[in-house]
């Protein structure tokens, strides 16, 4: 009984590496995350304009009693709120006042704050242009892991269509030597021997077939992606992204974590500038019995100016000098092992096309040899045992030929992601 396998994508819909990497773009949850953070830094420098420009009004209130039992003129009286008495039981008038009633407006307004404004500012460009640049890293790095699982689905679909073919191959001997066995020019045995060896490679097929769409859902899966239809993946061909003149986008991360940190020192040290506040209240404020001729007005500066500490502005900026140094380091750390990646990663590459060039010239002898046993196998003259071997090795050699054309997509796939 002859086995057929299908091709199981055939008329469905393709799709290519663009789409998948604007679907992982617009589903991923860090870029969310970075774009919200830069309308975190606006608002947060609206409200530092706010704090610095704009007066801040109250209402305060509050009422105290102070009553005593006064003893004055050899008498002993309660008086809720005294207005003045010699000899009593109760707090000290002096300290008192009998009482106190507030019920005031209250402004204060911060005045000169031009200077510390600024340094606000430039903290907050400075966070935007991290998340900016965090946006940027984060789509490179997306495209680095969607286009690898892409090649991982385009591997097994490979695989899946070199199998078919063999099998498309090993059909038409089959019809051939079954022929042949009517006219008995082979032996049943030798079309059993065919038979089996389709069937292995119609398990292969399928083996293949379920491993696309395993690799199909991790795809989706990583694209933030809920559809379960099997769709047909267009072919890629990754070329090496030439080195770029200017210096790696990897370091504009830390040149902006430098920057960060100068702008918190700078942030840091307003607290030593004066401080330079107006101030003013108007309604009742009085002691003793609260009455209209109580309410008024009051204004004023104040003034503020941090001029010791401890030395605890010294400590800071030691501190961030050592925050630089650590990150100086990392960035020739990281210069230095990127460098070494990429030349490996071209070394390999090199490897890699030498050992395909000389896998395609052993390929092409051997579907010569194939068509000769064709002819052969066409006139009876050809062992099927030896027949059946020959399609083993050039299974094999086609297996090994797609996996080295696949590692160069890959390691191309990885020196453009370090090439940045």
């Amino acid at each position: 009984m002859l086995i057929t396998a299908d091709f199981f994508i055939i008329n469905a819909q393709k799709r290519d590496l663009d789409f998948y990497i604007v679907q992982a773009k617009e589903n991923s949850p860090l870029i969310n995350q970075a774009e919200n953070e830069k309308k975190i830094v606006s608002l947060d420098l609206q409200q530092m304009n706010r704090i610095l420009f704009k007066p801040e009004i109250n209402v305060i209130s509050g009422f105290t009693f102070s009553p005593i039992i006064s003893r004055d003129n050899n008498t002993s009286s309660f008086h809720l709120i005294s207005e003045g008495a010699t000899d009593y039981i109760g707090h000290d008038l002096a300290l008192t006042d009998g009482g106190q009633y507030q019920a005031l407006i209250s402004m204060r307004q911060p005045l000169l704050s031009g200077s510390k404004y600024k340094a606000y500012v430039n903290k907050a460009e400075i966070s935007q242009q991290i998340n900016e640049n965090n946006i940027t890293l984060t789509i490179h790095e997306l495209e680095q892991v969607v286009g690898y699982q892409y090649l991982l689905c385009i591997r097994s679909l490979k695989e899946a269509e070199n199998s078919l073919y063999l099998i498309r191959n090993l059909e038409e001997q089959y019809e051939l030597i079954q022929k042949l066995v009517e006219n008995g020019v082979y032996k049943q045995t030798d079309l059993m021997l065919i038979q089996i060896e389709l069937e292995n490679y119609n398990l292969e097929y399928k083996g293949y077939r379920a491993e696309y769409i395993s690799n199909l859902y991790d795809l989706n899966l990583i694209c933030g992606i809920s559809d379960t239809n099997v769709v047909e993946l267009q072919d890629i061909e990754f070329k090496i992204n030439p080195e770029s003149v200017a210096k790696s986008r990897f370091l504009t991360g830390f040149k902006l974590d430098s920057l960060n940190i100068l702008s918190e020192q700078a942030v840091n040290e307003l607290k030593y500038k004066p401080q330079l506040t107006l101030f003013a209240d108007a309604g009742l404020n009085a002691a003793y019995l609260p009455y209209p001729r109580r309410f008024g007005l009051s204004a004023g500066l104040a003034l503020t100016w941090n001029i010791f500490d401890g030395h605890q502005k010294n400590i800071q900026r030691e501190r961030s000098t050592v925050n630089l140094q650590t990150l100086e380091f990392r960035k020739n750390n990281f210069m230095k092992q990127n460098e070494i990646s990429r030349n490996k990663i071209l070394n390999q590459i090199n490897s890699v096309e030498e050992r395909i060039i000389l896998n395609e010239m052993q390929a092409d002898k051997y579907k010569h040899l194939a068509e000769a046993y064709s002819k052969e196998l066409s006139l009876g003259e050809a062992s099927i045992m030896d027949f059946k071997n020959l399609l083993k090795d050039i299974a094999a050699k086609n297996h090994e030929l797609l996996q080295l054309r696949m590692e160069k997509q890959f390691l191309i796939n990885s020196y453009n992601y370090l090439n940045f």
